[in-house]
């Protein structure tokens, strides 16, 4: 196969599979985008990581399991795009865009959530049952609701079983239309014998060491059970989450809490689209002013790169922040400079009298290890910056990382081939198209003469 005969059709291949890929993840833009906490409002947070006796130093991995859980946890919330990432040596940020209930996160990300099984004495039971009564009644009732909250605990016998021992767990109903929660068992044949031993007794469930209750075993139990309880259908919902997620490795306590209205984060994202559109227009303004008809191409070439750019925080579901935002108006400086260099060495070419076939090949060739030197450099600092970096500086590392990239491909790739196809067929083929003269082509051989 003849490689020059091929060459264009694949490349024009090349660009309309692009178009159409990113086409397909960006529309619908307003269900495809993700927006962050600052564009759209939620709820921040800052957690505190504390030792424990089973855990008594943080440590990197400590951070990154506790993440683990706190991203389980948070996904059950039903929360768009989270970001949730280390701080320091001992802290987590967590940010929930668009949270609809910032008492249940705040209750979810603190909360240990280690759930106990306990053979309970009857009299503690019927004791743990009316105090839990008293103390929903009443919270002022310290006696009924410390009973609840440690006593039952410290009467009860030893843990028999564990919650990470469950398969999973799901909000339910009983048959009386009572919330309550279904789980599944790691090991049926285990908790099978646990239940045939304790046949008639109850069982009682802890969470985090308080009472929730204490059904008794009336047959034995194998693959699946329930969790009944004078619970709420919010609270089942909250369990089984948090006993899908798993208990955190240390304790957490909530530091930092920071609330962000719609309203402002609405007013934020109108004025960046604003100031994002304005700079672009007077970018395509200028190119198409400036270098003619190369300026025409590569402003199509900047609108491919916008369209990559939107796909990719599509298809990554990474969240547009105005730190993103930022990154991604740098990025088009950069995929100006690149044509302008180019375009530069073309003029030069033109004007030391090679004709404009030649003067485009050179003039690609030979700008090209300055402009990748350039891209390089920025997307290593990007790349670095990503690494190290937290929270919004993340976010304008990932933008102008990945757009430094796109904008060097559409700038050696894109615009390289719509400037060939306009030469290979003769099109607007006249030197001043390209912002020379006609009678300054030739113009550095003659002077040299």
């Amino acid at each position: 196969m003849n490689w020059n005969t091929w060459k264009t059709p694949l490349k024009a291949l090349v660009v309309l599979a692009t178009i159409l890929i990113s086409l397909r993840l960006v529309i619908p833009v307003q269900k495809s985008i993700h927006l962050g906490l600052d564009l759209q409002g939620g709820y921040r947070l800052l957690l505190q990581l504390y030792p424990t006796a089973e855990v008594p130093t943080i440590t990197s991995q400590v951070q990154a399991e506790t993440i683990q859980v706190i991203q389980r946890r948070v996904d059950g919330l039903g929360v768009t795009a989270p970001t949730i990432t280390k701080v320091g040596n001992n802290r987590i940020g967590v940010d929930l865009p668009d949270v609809k209930d910032p008492a249940q996160a705040e209750k979810l990300l603190k909360q240990v959530a280690v759930l106990d099984y306990k053979i309970v004495p009857v009299q503690v039971m019927q004791q743990a049952e009316a105090d839990l009564v008293a103390c929903k009644a009443n919270p002022k009732d310290s006696k009924a609701c410390q009973f609840v909250a440690e006593g039952a605990y410290a009467a009860s016998g030893p843990v028999v079983y564990s919650g990470k021992d469950l398969k999973g767990a799901q909000a339910g109903y009983d048959q009386g239309g009572r919330p309550n929660i279904d789980f599944q068992t790691k090991d049926p044949a285990r908790f099978g014998r646990l239940t045939t031993k304790a046949l008639g007794k109850p069982l009682g469930l802890f969470l985090d060491h308080r009472y929730l209750s204490a059904p008794t075993i009336q047959s034995p139990i194998f693959g699946s059970g329930q969790i009944t309880g004078n619970f709420t259908q919010k609270q089942t919902i909250t369990l089984a989450n948090e006993l899908n997620a798993g208990a955190l490795p240390v304790r957490t306590r909530i530091i930092e809490k920071e609330g962000i209205g719609p309203t402002l984060g609405h007013i934020d994202l109108v004025k960046s689209l604003y100031a994002s559109m304005l700079g672009l227009g007077l970018v395509l303004i200028f190119m198409a002013a400036f270098y003619r008809m190369p300026g025409v191409l590569a402003d199509l070439a900047l609108v491919l790169y916008v369209l990559v750019m939107l796909a990719i925080l599509a298809g990554t579901q990474a969240s547009l922040t105005l730190p993103g935002i930022a990154g991604f108006v740098l990025s088009i400086g950069m995929a100006v400079d690149a044509n302008v260099l180019i375009f530069e060495r073309i003029k030069e070419e033109l004007w030391n009298g090679k004709s404009l076939r030649a003067a485009v090949r050179v003039g690609f060739e030979r700008a090209f290890s300055a402009v990748f030197d350039s891209h390089f450099t920025t997307i290593v600092g990007a790349g670095v910056l990503f690494m190290l970096g937290t929270g919004t500086v993340k976010g304008f590392a990932f933008t102008l990382f990945w757009g430094t990239v796109v904008s060097l491909a559409t700038a050696v790739f894109v615009t390289r081939f719509l400037v060939d196809l306009m030469v290979e067929y003769n099109i607007l083929s006249a030197p001043e198209f390209y912002g020379v003269r006609k009678a300054d082509v030739g113009v550095f051989s003659r002077t040299e003469a």
